[in-house]
């Protein structure tokens, strides 16, 4: 595969290929594309960044639109391990689909369960789902996957990091026995071995670059500080770089300490974790986009699932639960070829698990002095706009119990 000219396209996603100026696809586009279209199952591993959600788009979209008398039933189903990802995954297939007749769902715990099923019934083509809500509909019966013909499990081995493997099982036997299966990840560990030999046929193996070290254009920095003091590196790191910065923390109440930190220090600054409601992470994520906010503090829940062009600068405000997390997230910088860099932020306690990290990813972070304070006179732009779901006062209880329920209904 030279460049998409080439590909034996339908013409509305041939169109959509061009009207988005898709020309010469990524290696890891190049290798995966002409088995699926074969109708291969295919196993590819790519570091993050690299084009992975096109490479299993097109063959499938290819694949429906070449169908004749088309039915309105589920045909494909695609599986990610949130719902940041699940969206930005339908986002990609909203700009292919134009003309071609297809119709999609997403399906994530957090949204309006009723208007996603009445997305399916509308006649939904393809559902882009998280495993834990999709098996809840399929155990409720309100779903049916008995014509399905495409599987696609997008970042497997983290959805059996966040113990999805009871649902993934479940959701997998509904499927017919014949069916495509297109499997893609960042990485590929021993823990989706399982999955590989029990639900994939003879794949295709693709491997793109080393999937276990960060990309080559992200400068790796690191800075022993201790925990007191890293409010006020971040600080000088935002004075002395430009550009959007996504920062990591261990703990939900570690990011809403930082965001309010910096808040109070005049920076625009937008948060996502596991206890904000969907659609304060939607706003959150859209402002960061958007430019409304330049900083972006986040748990490992955004780790994988964020898309954001043009990111700057990563900063691990606290060092990740396992080295294979720091890959992930020191991959939303550096994408599509651009240069970026990440900042790991290091107690001297941590000097074992900084080795530990660079020894298992093959790599090494170089250390680096702290940019200079912060002139004692500079003055931040002034607020634009803060991001809040919080209901009037005498609505407040209301909406308190509501969300109680949603986040129960959820689980």
């Amino acid at each position: 595969m030279i460049d998409f000219s080439t590909l034996d396209l339908s013409p509305a996603l041939q169109a959509n290929v061009n009207k988005l100026g898709f020309e010469k696809p990524t290696p890891v586009q190049a290798e995966s594309i002409p088995p699926a279209l074969e109708g291969r199952d295919v196993v590819a591993t790519a570091q993050t960044g690299t084009g992975k959600t096109l490479a299993f788009a097109l063959p499938l979209l290819q694949r429906l639109t070449s169908q004749t008398g088309l039915k309105a039933v589920i045909k494909a189903v695609v599986l990610s391990p949130t719902r940041e990802l699940a969206i930005q995954i339908n986002e990609t297939f909203a700009k292919l689909i134009p003309g071609t007749g297809i119709r999609t769902a997403v399906v994530v715990g957090g949204m309006n369960e009723d208007r996603q099923l009445a997305k399916i019934r509308q006649g939904a083509h393809i559902v882009i789902a998280t495993p834990g809500r999709l098996c809840d509909f399929l155990q409720r019966r309100l779903v049916k996957l008995g014509g399905v013909e495409v599987i696609v499990l997008d970042e497997a081995d983290r959805m059996l990091d966040m113990g999805f493997l009871p649902s993934l099982s479940a959701i997998l036997k509904e499927l017919p026995a014949v069916r495509q299966t297109l499997l893609f990840s960042a990485t590929i560990e021993q823990s989706v071995a399982h999955l590989i030999k029990d639900y994939v046929t003879d794949p295709v193996r693709v491997s793109i670059g080393v999937s276990t070290k960060p990309a080559e254009q992200v400068n790796l920095h690191l800075y022993e500080v201790e925990q007191d003091r890293k409010h006020e590196l971040l600080t000088r790191l935002l004075h002395a770089n430009t550009g959007a910065f996504l920062v990591f923390t261990r703990t939900k109440r570690g990011a809403d300490r930082l965001a309010k930190n910096l808040e109070t220090s005049g920076i625009e600054t937008a948060r996502i974790h596991g206890d904000r409601t969907q659609g304060q992470r939607n706003q959150a994520l859209q402002g960061f986009k958007n430019g409304t906010h330049r900083v972006l503090v986040a748990t490992d829940v955004a780790a994988r699932g964020i898309h954001v062009d043009n990111i700057a600068h990563v900063v691990n405000f606290d060092l990740p639960e396992v080295p294979e997390d720091f890959i992930h997230r020191v991959g939303r910088t550096g994408r599509a070829g651009a240069k970026g860099t990440a900042s790991t932020f290091m107690k001297r306690a941590e000097r074992d698990v900084i080795r530990r990290i660079e020894r298992t990813l093959a790599t090494r972070l170089i250390k680096m002095d702290a940019p200079p304070p912060v002139p004692a006179d500079f003055k931040p732009a002034p607020k634009v706009i803060t991001i809040t779901a919080a209901a009037p006062p005498q609505q407040r209880p209301a909406a308190k119990n509501t969300w109680r329920r949603r986040r129960f209904a959820s689980r």
